[in-house]
């Protein structure tokens, strides 16, 4: 529903309309001024914040134009009221009002087309399509953001004018308004009529895709990452751009969607947006071998279709989740798993993929995780409770957030000896339960209070010059960040001052401005949990500090089944596993692979003091032989590195493909030259002739 400021924003505004009826009727040009300055800088106040509420209003038949309207209705009848409806001033009010909404018309049009005729057929991302095609810079933003707002606030000045005029009984103030409304109106539609055609205009989407298919025949890639998703589900495709940039073979990534193109990591591998199948369809991906899918959705039959790939799952984790043994999967050619425990899963899961079509390759995203260095010796251990979201089909087993979250915090925050609470939830979190949003909030507010009991503790110290240090240093990364990526100053990769045309044209990495991002990041997360005693709890919801630097600032984990717990034990730090469906610790074992190593935690979370004692003394810490185990079962060996697997994976699947092209090439030459039976000759058409007649004997001579 918003902020409590959005709130007292929209029970303002919407109590200003009949506050501004009241001083109509009455009349009161005061009131009425006080009242129409209250509903524009509550409106305004809304849009500026993107509110919600701003949106709802429109779904109520309330929108920002009748919102106008019905204010410019009730200043007419203001005038009747005062007696004016004689008055020169009367006639010029509704005479500038329906010119004004008449140049509504073209502005909304002309900022419609504008934007329509920006928005490339195909979006791009280090690839060099200035070189192919002109594309020119976007309109000013001062045009078109927030366009129809700024059209409409033009009234500002004639209702200003026309309330003085009132006032004053002089129709000259009134005039002048009017005369601005109308006149700066005009302008501003004027001001669009460039941006629709000729130089200022970006080329067709037929050039538009030669061009793209000019850079493909030039790049020749060979290893395609494809994804398709909603916003929300950026992060299963920024989890592989590390992996793609590491690839031996030429890689590119295809998106679907312009939002998950927005919300893209950094990266220096070309990426290309289809929104249209058809579009998709009609590149020219000739030279790809393997197209790599991190997630099964409607879409990817768009590329499956292509017989001269192979097409590989790769998926976004690897859990003992249901997801993770999709019946879908039978569609690709091979299914790549992290280790053992992924072959079997399908096995055992009896879901029609092949055992031969299963190829074990490690997790090349593991690399960053470091490994288990033994009990924090002279600091307050730290505990990571992340658990997994909600899901779609209501299964209490999902999460341990609605029924066990609290209890585990609660457990965690009061432990004595102390440990340290980090919460990062996922990002799904509430989006379909209403009592896990309610459960997470809670949880929230566990740990902040928590965290503000241990500021006031004389045992929780800090060294605040050290905190000072660290904050500082922070806020140079964070400067310096911001100038590398153009906030601020509207200028960097993706633009981000402009479209989506520009940033198509603008869009090739800087590869030293990128590889100094990634430093910058490498400091911002040192320098981020030095900013913060090491004894505070802390809450983190944002992508950053990312999980995995969650991972290696704590020394034991709580989690739920998810690819997290998997991830994880690559670390060889114990961790806990709630069972929340209360399966009973052995049928839970024996259902999910990942929890054969961890402790198992009822929704009373009483068995946490287990794991707390295995992280502050390895000597009660059972199940770390377990963990290495599991760690080779789930995850594969240490050796070949799993960006090595996945390369000789890459190269083995291109090898297959490239046989099975050239095999269909050999079947079509060879029926192509084979000669086709001979027909025999037609026979001639012969007509009997009678013996002994004079033509018989010319034809028997």
């Amino acid at each position: 529903m918003g902020s409590a400021a959005e709130l007292a924003a929209a029970a303002f505004m919407m109590l200003g309309f009949p506050a501004l009826m009241l001083a109509a009727l009455v009349p009161s040009v005061p009131a009425f001024a006080a009242a129409a300055a209250v509903t524009y800088l509550a409106d305004h106040y809304l849009h500026r914040k993107g509110s919600y509420l701003v949106n709802r209003l429109s779904k109520v038949r309330a929108g920002l134009s009748i919102r106008f309207l019905i204010r410019q209705l009730l200043l007419i009848l203001l005038l009747a009221r005062l007696g004016l409806a004689d008055d020169l001033i009367y006639y010029g009010a509704i005479a500038c009002f329906i010119a004004f909404y008449g140049l509504q018309a073209p502005h909304g049009a002309l900022v419609t087309l504008i934007r329509n005729r920006r928005r490339m057929p195909v979006a791009t991302r280090n690839v060099d399509l200035a070189s192919r095609i002109r594309i020119p810079d976007a309109p000013p933003r001062r045009l078109l953001h927030r366009s129809a707002e700024k059209m409409l606030h033009l009234d500002l000045a004639a209702v200003a004018g026309i309330l003085v005029s009132a006032s004053l009984e002089s129709a000259v103030a009134g005039f002048i308004g009017i005369g601005i409304t109308v006149g700066v109106g005009c302008l501003y539609v004027l001001a669009l009529v460039p941006y629709v055609r000729g130089a200022k205009t970006p080329p067709n989407a037929e050039k538009v895709l030669a061009a793209v298919d000019d850079w493909l025949g030039e790049y020749r890639p060979e290893t395609v990452l494809y994804f398709s998703g909603s916003k929300d589900s950026a992060y299963q495709v920024n989890m592989w751009l590390e992996t793609m940039e590491q690839l031996d073979s030429k890689p590119l990534i295809i998106l679907r969607e312009r939002v998950i193109l927005n919300n893209l990591a950094p990266t220096t591998v070309p990426v290309i947006c289809v929104p249209g199948g058809v579009h998709l369809m009609n590149l020219d991906l000739s030279n790809v071998r393997v197209a790599l899918y991190a997630a099964n959705v409607g879409k990817n039959i768009h590329l499956l279709r292509v017989p001269t790939m192979k097409h590989v799952f790769i998926g976004h984790g690897d859990s003992d989740k249901l997801a993770s043994v999709n019946p879908y999967s039978k569609v690709y050619d091979e299914v790549w798993t992290a280790g053992r425990a992924g072959r079997d899963r399908y096995a055992i899961a009896d879901v029609g993929v092949r055992d031969a079509d299963i190829v074990e390759v490690g997790r090349p995203q593991l690399a960053p995780i470091q490994g288990f260095s033994g009990a924090p010796e002279g600091r307050i251990p730290t505990v990571l409770y992340a658990p997994t979201w909600e899901g779609w089909d209501g299964n209490p087993g999902n999460t341990s957030i609605v029924l066990a979250g609290e209890s585990i915090v609660t457990k965690l925050v009061s432990a004595d000896p102390p440990v340290r609470v980090l919460y990062k939830p996922h990002p799904f979190t509430g989006t379909v339960s209403k009592e896990a949003g309610a459960a997470h909030r809670r949880i929230i507010a566990l740990v902040e209070q928590a965290a503000a009991e241990r500021v006031t503790d004389p045992r929780f110290t800090a060294d605040t010059a050290t905190l000072t240090a660290a904050k500082a240093e922070l806020a140079r990364i964070e400067t310096r960040l911001a100038e590398l990526s153009g906030k601020g100053n509207g200028k960097g990769n993706g633009n981000a001052k402009g479209d989506e045309a520009e940033a198509t044209r603008d869009g090739l990495v800087d590869i030293a401005k990128h590889e100094e991002v990634a430093r910058l990041r490498a400091e911002w997360n040192t320098a981020y949990w030095r900013s913060f005693p090491g004894h505070e709890h802390r809450v983190i919801t944002g992508a950053e500090p990312r999980l995995y630097d969650c991972f290696n600032v704590s020394d034991a984990m709580v989690s739920d089944i998810s690819s997290v717990v998997s991830d994880f034990i690559a670390s060889g730090k114990p961790y806990a596993v709630t069972d929340s469906a209360e399966l009973g610790v052995e049928e839970f074992k024996r259902a999910n692979t990942a929890v054969r190593a961890a402790t198992i935690l009822s929704n009373s979370a009483a068995e946490l003091g287990e794991l707390l004692d295995a992280v502050r003394d390895p000597a009660a810490d059972a199940l770390a032989e377990d963990r290495v185990e599991l760690k080779r079962y789930l995850l594969g060996p240490d050796e070949p590195t799993s960006i090595d697997q996945f390369n000789t994976a890459v190269a083995n699947l291109a090898i297959k493909a490239e046989t099975r092209n050239v095999g269909q090439e050999s079947r079509t030459s060879a029926g192509a030259d084979m000669d086709p039976e001979p027909e025999p000759d037609p026979v001639p058409a012969t007509v009997p002739v009678p013996r002994g007649s004079a033509d018989g004997d010319d034809l028997t001579a």
